[in-house]
């Protein structure tokens, strides 16, 4: 069907850029609803060839070019759905296809009925990230030592506890003053960026 590249955010609109190549898609119309199915059904349980084969054989076509079609299906509606783009901003994704209008309403409409359902199991199987749980921390300093009796070589030690599915594990991290300053500042800067609008406009996307 389509062989589409990795989206683009833009500043106040979104697009998934797609490379053009209409023709495995543009003369099988009756058969959209069919690799709709199939895309979903890729999405719920994995890919399945001998879908593909039974489908391949029901409507005269190749396999390849329903394998293919099912492929780009999936990433068209995947990208899309992650960055939950509006209508206008599909229909302007598909148009450097070259697909008929009656043929772009019909993939425009798949995935209004579908993007809900897309991005919850995205959601699914997106990896759970370890979560903060608690920090305990200890200051040491080296007074001295047998070679050198007198200097002050001051160290951090941490001990992090997460949260990762369901039990708790913890890293115990060791740093100087220094570098842990240099950390914070690092942190509290990513913070204060958090608070722009164009990086408020990525985590409303992400959501």
């Amino acid at each position: 069907m389509v062989s589409l590249q990795q989206h683009a955010l833009g500043e106040s609109r979104r697009f998934v850029r797609p490379r053009c190549n209409p023709c495995s898609l543009s003369h099988s119309f009756p058969a959209i609803g069919e690799l709709g199915r199939l895309a979903l059904e890729q999405l719920r349980r994995g890919a399945s060839p001998r879908a593909c084969e039974t489908a391949a054989r029901k409507l005269n076509i190749g396999v390849d070019t329903i394998q293919h079609g099912v492929e780009g299906l999936v990433y068209l509606l995947t990208e899309s759905s992650k960055l939950m783009i509006s209508e206008v901003d599909f229909q302007d994704s598909i148009h450097v296809l070259g697909f008929s209008d009656e043929l772009n309403k019909s993939l425009l409409q798949l995935y209004l009925d579908n993007r809900k359902e897309i991005r919850s199991i995205l959601g699914e199987l997106a990896p759970r990230l370890p979560s903060y749980h608690s920090l305990e921390w200890r200051l040491d300093v080296q007074l001295a030592s047998r070679s050198l009796r007198q200097q002050i070589k001051p160290a951090v030690t941490m001990k992090l506890h997460l949260n990762q599915n369901e039990d708790q594990t913890a890293q115990v991290l060791q740093t100087d003053p220094a570098t842990l300053l240099h950390l914070i500042q690092q942190l509290e800067q990513a913070l204060g960026e958090m608070k722009m609008n164009h990086c408020r406009r990525i985590v409303r996307n992400m959501k």
